[in-house]
């Protein structure tokens, strides 16, 4: 299977062409801002549909206003961008996409110049139908007035990194993050939800975690106007976790991924939950255009490409 090609600063180049200068900003700092991007294959509609661009563009240039630099580039720049990333791979297969912007310039205080690039990869889906093992980590999220989770940038993946390698080496599959006030925060890389006492909670905003588009689109659309469920925004409390009925991780990398123990305590029967299992159905036909509500939330990104 060969490798997807890489669209970079206006080109398609292969993996081993899209390199960056060792002495960048981008390389030596991480002095970037990145968003993950799904895009899903309808074989029935011979299309290819990007997941909520039109949020992840308004996500990704506040990312860059808080890291104090620009792109020379128009959300019409950046949907065109997609468009050619995906149809010029030739992609019939879902796709994870890290839509990257960073600084070339040297130094810490570096803001320009600023290039982009869009790499499209194959991911495979994480235990879908077995769960996944959670342990709460010894490694705190960091917070707001330190390195701002809402910054989603390379850089604050660090906190993640050291949680997830802890997490493996003492035979977990993903590590959950305290909050600073010892409240559950997130994953890694996506939002956390449990189902307690049958009610759906996930952490507040205030929690130090990212602003997930995908938690937006369950807790105000899916959740409560296609499957008939409140969500509650509250605070957790790491025990609750240990008796909790059901959990799971969302995020666009991550889509919906059943949680069945945490610390080595099973939640529920020990399976995917019932409730998580409705939430993944719905979610991933809405995502692949084979329940048609929501048509503003999918973008067609062969239609108007193909000669």
């Amino acid at each position: 299977m060969k490798d997807l090609k890489i669209w970079m600063n206006g080109k398609l180049v292969s993996q081993a062409e899209a390199v960056l200068p060792v002495n960048s900003a981008a390389v030596f700092y991480a002095t970037n801002v990145f968003e993950g991007l799904r895009a899903y294959w309808n074989e029935a509609d011979d299309e290819m549909y990007a997941f909520r661009l039109a949020e992840h563009f308004v996500r990704f240039r506040e990312s860059m206003r808080m890291m104090r630099f620009t792109i020379p580039y128009s959300d019409v720049d950046l949907y065109q961008a997609v468009r050619e990333a995906l149809s010029g791979n030739e992609a019939r297969e879902d796709v994870h996409m890290h839509l990257v912007a960073y600084v070339l310039g040297t130094g810490l205080d570096a803001t320009s110049p600023a290039g982009l690039y869009i790499n499209p990869r194959r991911r495979p889906r994480v235990a879908e139908d077995s769960g996944i093992r959670c342990c709460v980590s010894s490694w705190q999220r960091t917070s707001d007035n330190a390195i701002p989770i809402r910054l989603k940038s390379g850089s604050n993946y660090q906190n993640g990194r050291l949680a997830t390698l802890q997490a493996k080496a003492d035979g977990y599959d993903q590590p959950i993050l305290l909050d600073q006030r010892g409240h559950v925060a997130e994953g890694t890389g996506a939002s956390f939800f449990m189902v307690r006492k049958g009610k759906l909670v996930t952490s507040p905003i205030t929690s130090d975690i990212l602003e997930s588009i995908t938690r937006t689109t369950l807790i105000e659309e899916i959740c409560p106007n296609v499957l008939g469920m409140d969500v509650v925004e509250r605070e957790i409390d790491r025990t609750e976790l240990y008796v909790a009925d059901e959990a799971f991780f969302c995020g666009s990398g991550y889509e919906i991924t059943p949680i069945v123990s945490i610390d080595k305590f099973q939640l529920g029967d020990g399976g995917v939950g019932s409730m998580t299992q409705r939430i993944r159905t719905a979610y991933m036909s809405i995502v692949r255009g084979v329940d048609k509500r929501y048509p503003e939330w999918r973008t067609a990104t062969y239609k108007g490409v193909r000669v």
